[in-house]
């Protein structure tokens, strides 16, 4: 049993020398990115506290297991605290505050899955990660672009009108998200 939990030691100590930095570099920008959408999202009545340690150790879930719920579970938090602080807290519906909390959520989704594909001791060449986030800022652009034409011409504003497009818009992630689970289980 000793010599199991020795071999286990060495096993991490190993796995720990041989971490690379792009890597390491991805996880760290999955933290701030989420915890920042988190910061962006929740009132600030809230913040101050033991609420952002939780949400600090809520951004380190996805940092660490990109491959899992957890990237899904902070978006979720994140539209959890903006709804909860236009609701609760009254916050009025601003869209600078609604596109950059969109931003931030698929800058975290698509940080987590670069993540996933990276093993902690890869050598990746620079080049990758500035083509995957020049990718990631032209999707950002095209979609702010289109969703505030998509507001202008459909005539919705106000509090009501942006929190009707949010709510749809999480229906529509969480029913994407089980149609994709379920086809993925039925394979």
């Amino acid at each position: 049993m000793i010599s199991g939990v020795t071999e286990r030691v060495r096993a991490a100590q190993n796995a720990v020398t041989r971490i690379s930095a792009a890597p390491l570099l991805v996880r760290a920008a999955i933290f701030v990115v989420v915890f920042a959408g988190f910061v962006l999202a929740f009132p600030a009545e809230v913040l101050p506290g033991r609420p952002i340690l939780f949400l600090a150790v809520a951004a380190l879930l996805p940092a660490f297991g990109p491959r899992r719920i957890w990237a899904t579970f902070t978006a979720l938090v994140t539209v959890g605290g903006w709804l909860f602080a236009t609701d609760g807290y009254g916050r009025p519906v601003a869209l600078w505050r609604l596109l950059a909390i969109a931003a931030l959520l698929y800058l975290g989704h698509t940080l987590c899955a670069l993540a996933a594909l990276l093993p902690y001791d890869a050598v990746v060449d620079p080049e990758l990660i500035t083509r995957w986030l020049v990718r990631s800022a032209a999707v950002l652009l095209g979609a702010a672009v289109l969703g505030v034409l998509l507001l202008q011409a459909a005539g919705l504003g106000g509090e009501a009108g942006y929190q009707w497009v949010t709510v749809l818009g999480l229906l529509v992630a969480v029913g994407t998200a089980a149609l994709l689970g379920w086809l993925l289980r039925r394979r």
